[in-house]
């Protein structure tokens, strides 16, 4: 009866491992092996899962009717969680206070969605100080709270005076800066 070459390779492989190892070796390579397999699935893998798209983000009511030409209107894009009178309405701008006031040196931020290129930005709201409050229409006075946090986030809350820090603590108006791009 011949021996066909799978059997002779595989009993060459075998004596060849029991002469140049010993038990103690292969127990070593087996448990590192059955230790290090559990990390596999961590490796960066291009997954099927992951090519899918984001499903488009849920829009706030404010989002939703928000627009991005006049900035002296609350329902300015920038304006999603301001609380108090448009500077734009007292002779400052959207992020510049009117002449006579200073800025708070403190600010709360927001996070809003620009309609025009549909890109969220962080908005910083710094409340001018150092006048009485300005007399303005309706449309300059704001309340919006969209995505507004609770007050044990104060950085976060429109619902404080934050003339901390100024000359004078007396609110007169609020500006809303872009901070930058979130991601």
């Amino acid at each position: 009866m011949s021996v066909s070459l799978f059997d002779t390779l595989s009993e060459k492989f075998a004596r060849y491992l029991a002469v140049n190892s010993s038990r103690r070796s292969v127990l070593g390579k087996v448990s590192t092996a059955m230790a290090v397999a559990p990390a596999f699935p961590l490796l960066p893998v291009t997954r099927a899962e992951a090519a899918a798209p984001n499903p488009p983000p849920t829009l706030t009511d404010f989002e939703r009717n928000a627009q991005s030409k006049d900035p002296d209107r609350c329902d300015y894009w920038r304006h999603c969680a301001i609380d108090g009178v448009l500077c734009g309405c007292c002779g400052g701008g959207v992020h510049t206070c009117p002449p006579g006031t200073e800025p708070s040196p403190v600010s709360w931020i927001g996070t809003c969605r620009n309609p025009e290129d549909g890109r969220s930005y962080v908005i910083a709201y710094r409340d001018c100080c150092g006048r009485n409050m300005c007399n303005v229409p309706k449309e300059c006075d704001c309340n919006t709270s969209d995505r507004e946090m609770p007050i044990y986030r104060p950085q976060t809350s429109n619902d404080i005076i934050w003339c901390f820090g100024t000359k004078s603590t007396t609110y007169h108006c609020s500006t809303a800066a872009i901070i930058g791009q979130a991601s």
